[in-house]
């Protein structure tokens, strides 16, 4: 039981970090006058090493969901959402350092 609660949460935190990395990389295609394309975006990121900020900003929507499993009184579900921000940080790291 409380594994599946851990992974509910773990799977939210993942799908709130693509979704907020979406969203993050629609509003820099839309304010960039260099790229206007979703692909061309990430691909202007890659070059400029920031990447990894793309992530950081997307995990925002983590924060949300977190306090909202903590005020559901569902800690185990919150405890999946901090995981999957752990594994967002370790893409940040390795996007930096590579």
């Amino acid at each position: 039981m409380i594994k599946k609660e851990i992974i509910i949460g773990f799977i939210t935190g993942l799908i709130a970090n693509s979704i907020g990395f979406a969203i993050c990389v629609f509003i820099f295609s839309a304010i960039s006058p260099q790229v206007s394309t979703f692909t061309g975006t990430i691909e202007a990121s890659l070059k400029n090493d920031s990447f990894g900020s793309l992530i950081a900003l997307g995990a925002i929507l983590n924060l949300i969901i977190f306090f909202l499993f903590l005020k559901q009184n569902k800690p185990y579900r919150a405890r999946g959402v901090l995981l999957a921000t752990l594994i967002a940080a370790v893409c940040i790291a390795v996007s930096k350092f590579s």
